[in-house]
């Protein structure tokens, strides 16, 4: 198709009744109509390529104007470089006579910026180029036969030095890809407000934001789609309308969806008192195994594997499959809070063409990967024992990842550019995501909180406090920074305590106190003596089984295999003379002789011998004992005990894990 196709009519009369549109924001239901500078048109004639068409026209305010694309989307900190999926970009200037002058090439200056070097400022300007689609992710764009997905981070550059300004927006959607799905079934998803118009045989979603940077927090999806509305009710009583979105091949029980989603999200209405938003809307997509989300101000784009929903039996405990998807619905909907509302100070006016780097990464994305799973059974969806058996799965992950004792939290977070999303077989050996560690320092925090007040404050009084902080500021957000963070939670413990927590757990590697913390909380840790390392990392490796043999993934420093000189990629061919594999290598687990191994490396043959059972000398021995860990734990409410000093007296003390779990009635109280 032709690129440079005239743009829609938007303001044709042909309008849809208000039931096809979605549900407005802040921002713009303050502003009735805005006067747009820039206009786009995405045109997903070519769907089955993969490619979308777009067109922006605008004004240009300086000579030679500069249009650039973000690099990375906020709330995933990796340079993504959106760029590359932009073929060439081209422009046409308007003359005084409202004709169409010459075609010129943008010249690309660096990366992800594009001049227009024939521009003149005052003149109108028309920008065409092309975008590959074909990612399916939550961070990007993607369009097939199915779905018409995107994030404008990926698809709309933005003019330099106008992103400040009104912004009109048309999505069309061609006929052909209508005509094999039952249109009153294709909807968009979208935070922001749209109109619906038909015009000759396509559909045009018609958007307006009042600037690009409140555009990009907006994804969108057009697709087959069921939904729900349902509603949550503020302290003030005012509610707040909700839609959920699911796209996909799926057979999901969308009343439990719906029943347990607005248990939850009410639970944090309940807890922080009103919402950043007017309404709120979820996007999901059911895939086959991929999983992921992203927080936006006033909506969540999220991708789980259709095994993961509810079953049309679904049990009134859920599966461990859903409950990890109500982890995720969790998890995105409080980033609305805290990340979006309440985010760190080098993300507040950010800059998307280049890295921010933050240690505070696991107040973030740590405090939340608590909360989450916590909400979960605060909430009453999932029982207590069941949110144990989740936090058992974070602290296993912890202490079945070495480099624990290398990184510390704010260092990962930190580093998040250049190590969280770009994993290797060193990764786990050198390094700790704040993600698990950031919620299991949360744990210690909330506790901590507990314990040095006397039970008067937790965790949740702290984000509750910077909450309110946002709340006094004009545009309803708040940067802050490690200062700040020690200025808040001094205001609920002595200051000197934090000092002394932040030093050992959040910039050191000491570590966390998590069993005393949870022992004296009233859980009791169970030490699961069968579900050992030698078991699961036999030799201190990874491995699987291929045709070629068994095929090494990651190797344990430090470990037996590591001192026999085994690497990651290797590819064990032989044990003993006899073919590898991996019921071989549990008989030789802690075999008291030499293990002769043949193994490839790259293309070459090599022999190593492995001693499974090294001699170590006895201080050796004795560092190595103080630093062993269990490989898995399980956790158990302690059972209430009758106390009394009259036998006619049979009173019950409170267990003391219902002052940590029970923070609703806390709240309520």
């Amino acid at each position: 198709m032709n690129s440079f196709t005239n743009k829609a009519d938007i303001n044709s009369s042909n309008t849809d009744t208000p039931n096809n549109k979605s549900i407005s924001t802040t921002s713009i239901s303050e502003n009735a109509e805005i006067v747009a500078d820039s206009s786009y048109r995405f045109d997903f004639e070519r769907f089955y390529e993969h490619l979308v068409d777009v067109s922006l026209t605008f004004t240009a305010n300086v000579d030679s104007p500069k249009l650039w694309l973000p690099a990375w989307i906020p709330g995933s900190y990796l340079m993504r470089e959106f760029a590359r999926n932009i073929t060439a970009v081209h422009y046409q200037i308007t003359d005084d006579n409202n004709k169409s002058v010459e075609i010129q090439r943008a010249v690309k200056t660096d990366k992800n910026t594009w001049q227009l070097p024939k521009v003149k400022a005052g003149q109108t300007v028309d920008v065409h180029y092309e975008v590959y689609c074909y990612d399916l992710s939550v961070r990007t764009a993607y369009v097939d036969q199915q779905r018409l997905y995107g994030n404008f981070t990926s698809l709309a550059l933005a003019v330099d030095g106008q992103e400040q300004t009104p912004i009109q927006v048309s999505l069309i959607v061609p006929a052909t890809f209508l005509a094999d799905k039952q249109e009153s079934r294709v909807l968009l998803a979208c935070g922001l407000e749209s109109t619906h118009l038909r015009l000759d045989g396509q559909q045009c979603f018609a958007l307006q934001a009042n600037s690009y940077h409140e555009l990009i927090d907006y994804p969108f999806e057009i697709a087959e789609q069921d939904k729900f509305d349902f509603i949550v009710q503020d302290h003030a009583h005012q509610t707040l309308p909700h839609r959920f979105y699911l796209s996909g091949k799926h057979n999901a029980n969308m009343g439990r969806i719906q029943q347990d989603v607005t248990h939850i999200c009410q639970t944090y209405l309940d807890w922080l008192g009103d919402a950043p938003f007017n309404d709120y809307t979820f996007m999901t997509f059911a895939s086959g195994q991929d999983y992921g989300g992203l927080e936006h101000i006033n909506s969540t784009s999220l991708i789980t594997p259709r095994r993961d929903l509810p079953s049309i039996d679904e049990p009134k405990v859920p599966s461990s499959d859903y409950q990890r998807f109500l982890g995720l619905c969790s998890h995105e909907y409080f980033h609305a809070w805290w990340v979006k509302t309440v985010r760190p100070d080098v993300m507040l006016d950010v800059d998307l063409r280049r890295e921010a780097f933050t240690p505070l990464l696991w107040v973030f994305e740590g405090f939340t990967s608590y909360i989450d799973d916590f909400m979960l059974q605060a909430s009453g969806v999932i029982d207590k024992p069941s949110y144990l058996k989740l936090l058992a799965e974070q602290i296993n992950r912890y202490y079945q990842t070495p480099g624990r004792a290398y990184q510390s939290v704010a260092e990962s977070s930190f580093d998040a550019w250049i190590k969280l999303y770009r994993n290797d077989e060193n990764t786990g050996n050198a390094g700790i995501s704040y993600y698990n560690k950031g919620a299991l320092v949360a744990l210690c925090l909330d506790l901590t909180l507990l314990e040095k007040s006397n039970g008067r404050y937790r965790l949740f009084d702290v984000v509750k406090a910077f909450y309110n902080q946002a709340t006094q500021n004009d545009n309803r957000r708040i940067g802050i920074s490690s200062a700040d963070m020690g200025k808040v939670v001094g205001q609920f413990m002595a200051l000197t305590d934090w000092q002394e927590f932040e030093r050992r757990y959040v910039n050191g590697v000491e570590e966390l106190p998590i069993e005393a913390l949870l022992t004296a909380n009233g859980i009791k840790i169970h030490v699961n003596s069968k579900e050992t390392a030698d078991k699961h990392v036999p030799w201190g490796m990874r491995c699987s089984e291929t045709p070629a043999g068994l095929k090494v993934n990651r190797v344990t420093r430090d470990s037996v295999a590591a001192n026999a000189g085994i690497s990651a990629h290797d590819v064990i061919i032989a044990i003993d003379g006899i073919k590898a594999d991996t019921k071989q290598l549990a008989s030789l687990i802690k075999a008291e002789r030499e293990v002769e191994c043949y193994l490839f490396r790259r293309d070459e043959l090599m022999c190593v011998s492995v001693l499974p059972k090294a001699v170590l000398n006895s201080a050796k021995q004795q560092s190595i004992d103080d630093k062993t860990f269990p490989h898995k734990v399980s956790l158990y409410l302690a059972k209430t005990e009758s106390v009394s000093d009259d036998s006619s007296d049979h009173s019950t003390v409170q267990p003391s894990w219902q002052v940590w779990l029970d923070v609703m009635a806390r709240q309520q109280a």
